[in-house]
């Protein structure tokens, strides 16, 4: 299952491209996990130009291009990134389905 960016991520994800002068059509949008966090994993996302290696796996959600490396998909396939604006904070969501349980916060998760 691919990993699916809501309109309003999206949205907030080329308007970071753009405000950073960077290449619209050549950058990439890297989700990854790595160790740590409170709950064990912690979300990472990163803007990049090229891939890391072979072993990445590139989708496409609402005109943004994804890629994840392989270890971390096995963790985030199906996930959905949302973008929230709230009065007490805002900042990208996740809901993973592959999560047994998260934070408080919202950014790490057990598997």
């Amino acid at each position: 299952m691919p990993i699916l960016l809501s309109e309003k991520a999206a949205g907030e994800i080329k308007t970071i491209i753009s405000q950073q002068g960077l290449n619209a059509e050549g950058t990439k949008l890297r989700v990854g996990v790595k160790g740590g966090g409170c709950s064990g994993f912690s979300y990472m996302l990163d803007l990049v130009e090229e891939p890391k290696g072979d072993n990445d796996e590139e989708m496409e959600s609402n005109g943004v291009k994804i890629l994840v490396d392989m270890k971390s998909y096995l963790y985030l396939n199906g996930t959905e990134i949302d973008f929230k604006d709230e009065v007490m904070g805002r900042g990208f969501v996740f809901k993973n389905p592959n999560a047994t349980s998260t934070c408080g916060c919202g950014s790490s998760f057990t598997a």
